[in-house]
């Protein structure tokens, strides 16, 4: 009796350690299939994000008849024919990236110099109206420029403006402001107010507290706020067109100005694109370290 228990306790112990088995590797086939749909889901949204990037830089290196062959080459001998036509006194693009340079850079400097301090303002002190002055900072950003841009173009107009550069800086820092203010008063709220109190003890002023203390912890904040005020102020194309003229136009705007007509040039168009883009993506990657980290900062308590 004793050995037939002991043999069902064996057998047992076997289905046991069987199921067990099964059971873990169901469990590793389960993750191998997660992990291969992940991969492939990372394939498809890397090839659908570079795909029309890598395909505006190929065409800008073909040539015309290269450019409208059917079906589209993969494989040719690449020119830069389209990128000396568009850098010549026919077109002047790379006066217009000047332009696009000096405005964007200026208008994000700017925004970032008077923005923090009024995040750091609104993440530390209270004060009267301090929520109304938050919600005006905020709702800057529900407004479209649609509606504001022909006043400022009558204005302008009658001020004789049209064409000054700091005229388009100064209407760029109504929304860069706002979005500065906006990612650093979070970056601020997030540093523990007892280094504040700390550097108090020791006798800083705050306007030391601010400069040595808190804007050093928040830099990733700036830094994607900086990024993407930059990137829309360069991007930006209604208020360029209207209040700007001339050889002073930024490069959207100039990229425009090859929509006319029936002769529509693919490999110039192209070029502009691929020159317009450059920039941005350069600055992105040379601070992608500090985008990541303010991007994600916050995101786990």
């Amino acid at each position: 009796m004793s050995l037939t228990t002991r043999t069902s306790d064996t057998t047992a112990g076997t289905a046991l350690r069987d199921a067990d088995r099964a059971a873990r590797e169901r469990a590793r086939r389960g993750r191998g299939v997660r992990s291969a749909l992940h991969a492939v889901g990372l394939v498809v949204i890397l090839v659908a994000t570079l795909f029309p990037f890598l395909w505006m830089v190929s065409t800008s290196l073909k040539t015309t008849s290269q450019i409208t062959a059917k079906p589209p080459l993969l494989v040719f001998q690449g020119t830069l024919e389209h990128y000396r036509n568009i850098l010549g006194e026919q077109y002047n693009v790379g006066g217009s990236l000047v332009n696009s340079l000096i405005v964007a850079t200026s208008a994000t400097l700017l925004a970032v110099l008077l923005g923090t301090p009024a995040a750091y303002a609104l993440a530390r002190f209270s004060f009267k109206r301090k929520d109304d002055l938050w919600f005006w900072f905020i709702s800057n950003r529900f407004m479209s420029p649609v509606v504001i841009v022909l006043p400022v173009y009558l204005m302008a107009s009658k001020l004789r403006l049209i064409g000054n550069p700091a005229l388009l800086v100064a209407m760029y820092l109504t929304f860069s402001i706002p979005i500065v203010v906006w990612i650093c008063t979070d970056q601020f709220r997030s540093i523990p107010r007892e280094l504040d109190e700390a550097a108090m003890v020791d006798g800083a002023t705050p306007l030391t507290i601010f400069a040595r203390v808190a804007l050093p912890l928040a830099l990733p904040g700036v830094v994607v706020s900086s990024i993407l005020s930059f990137i829309f102020n360069w991007n930006e194309l209604l208020f360029a067109l209207f209040l700007t003229r001339g050889d002073g136009v930024t490069a959207p705007v100039r990229a425009t100005n090859f929509l006319s007509g029936y002769d529509v040039p693919w490999g110039e168009i192209m070029a502009t694109g691929t020159l317009i883009v450059l920039p941005v993506v350069v600055f992105s990657l040379l601070v992608s370290r500090h985008l990541v980290k303010g991007l994600t900062m916050g995101a786990i308590k």
